[in-house]
């Protein structure tokens, strides 16, 4: 079982950065791909980027590619989505997610299904 807190999320100016931080519970947390997706009012939940367990592999939707960051600090139990480069698309409820496998899966890191633990969410701003 793993538990998922977000934090981080705030207002922001467009251009600006802003980093969100996922805190897990639970001993297994190291050995889960994780993932970050987004959810904007009247829109679906949409995948932003996953990290791989050892952190070695990562995965970005087009839309963030080359201005957002995913990382994560096993001995912190820790993952951490760096947003530059803020756009007005980016305003969203960011989720942190945590894979339903563990270790090596081949299911698509994209796909919300795949992950089984989710946190509240936090809210990202963007202002003009």
């Amino acid at each position: 079982q793993v538990q998922l807190v977000e934090s981080g999320g705030g207002l922001v100016q467009a251009g600006g950065s802003l980093r969100l931080s996922c805190a897990a519970s639970g001993r297994t947390f190291s050995s889960h791909r994780m993932g970050w997706f987004r959810q904007a009012p009247g829109k679906e939940r949409e995948f932003v980027a996953a990290i791989s367990w050892t952190g070695g592999s990562t995965n970005y939707a087009d839309s963030v590619n080359g201005r957002f960051t995913i990382s994560r600090d096993n001995a912190k139990n820790t993952v951490y989505l760096q947003m530059n480069r803020q756009k007005p698309e980016d305003p969203a409820v960011y989720y942190c997610a945590a894979d339903g496998s563990t270790y090596y899966t081949d299911s698509n890191p994209r796909e919300a299904w795949t992950y089984a633990y989710w946190g509240q969410g936090t809210q990202v701003t963007v202002s003009s």
